[in-house]
């Protein structure tokens, strides 16, 4: 039997009929600290980068070391459509009078019945930017606002 890339499982569900289809990343959940956070229409900057550090030997002219440096994440940006529920608001105006209340929350990936299937859980964030909606009268589209959060870590505990 032949298995290129993906392993002794993927032929097994092939060939049981299984698919390993990806997810729609239109289908999500945002909550913080223990409660849904309202309806998102997205979620942008979950990022990792971890820095390398090159060092040479002396005498060693065939190659250089790779070491792994300062691990960095970016800010989530949240956008969603202005409503009356607006929790966010009230986190962001704390923070605006100097009381920072530091939360951890999570990001759920939700397959086409609604039930979390992969998350991403960030911790220890607030917010530091609010950008308001535009308004122009010429176009019917929805008011969005967005909400920039900072936090110390984002964690997958489901793998890759």
């Amino acid at each position: 039997m032949a298995v290129i890339g993906g392993g002794v499982a993927t032929v097994a569900a092939s060939r049981l009929g299984i698919r390993d289809d990806p997810y729609f990343g239109y289908n999500f959940l945002v909550e913080i600290q223990g409660m849904i956070a309202g309806g998102f229409s997205e979620v942008s900057g979950m990022s990792i980068n971890t820095e390398v550090d090159s060092r040479r030997e002396g005498g060693v002219n065939t190659h250089e070391y790779k070491l792994p440096g300062q691990t960095t994440y970016g800010n989530l940006i949240l956008r969603k459509g202005v409503s009356d529920l607006d929790l966010l608001w009230h986190w962001y105006q704390d923070v605006i009078d100097g009381k920072i209340v530091r939360r951890n929350g999570t990001l759920y990936l939700m397959n086409h019945l609604g039930i979390p299937m992969k998350w991403w859980n960030f911790v220890r964030a607030y917010p530091t930017a609010w950008e308001g909606p535009e308004f122009n009268a010429n176009s019917p589209q929805i008011a969005v606002q967005a909400l920039t959060l900072v936090h110390e870590g984002l964690f997958n505990p489901r793998g890759f």
